[in-house]
């Protein structure tokens, strides 16, 4: 179970890591052509998956405050319900299905890692 908890951890910090950087990096006008809709949130947003990626996997392999494991793949959640819902509203419903998967992964590790934190705390 730790094995498939790392190898999930290190693929959503793998993709957020991608596409949050190359919100923070690309031109506005650039992505705000490839994503409608997104105006001044494409900023924060890539900050917030930059984030996420470094808290799902860097608390964990360090030991230091490892229950912020969890709630990093908690917030990688959330963006991907977003993303999900963007999907469907402003492309093709199967393209909705690749957030869907990254979001499920999150679950993934979220459950797995809370499970780990909550073992690891004395009653």
């Amino acid at each position: 179970m730790n094995a498939a908890l790392w190898t999930a951890q290190i693929l959503l910090t793998l993709i957020f890591l991608f596409t949050g950087t190359t919100k923070l990096v690309m031109p506005i006008a650039e992505l705000t052509r490839q994503m409608p809709g997104t105006g001044w949130f494409v900023r924060p947003l890539g900050v917030a998956e930059v984030v996420g990626a470094i808290g799902v996997t860097l608390p964990w392999l360090v030991g230091l405050w490892p229950a912020l494991t969890p709630l990093a793949a908690a917030g990688l959640i959330i963006i991907m319900v977003g993303a999900t819902v963007y999907s469907v509203k402003f492309g093709a419903a199967v393209l909705a299905l690749i957030p869907v998967v990254v979001g499920l992964l999150a679950v993934f590790v979220a459950y797995g890692r809370w499970r780990l934190t909550a073992r690891r705390r004395p009653a």
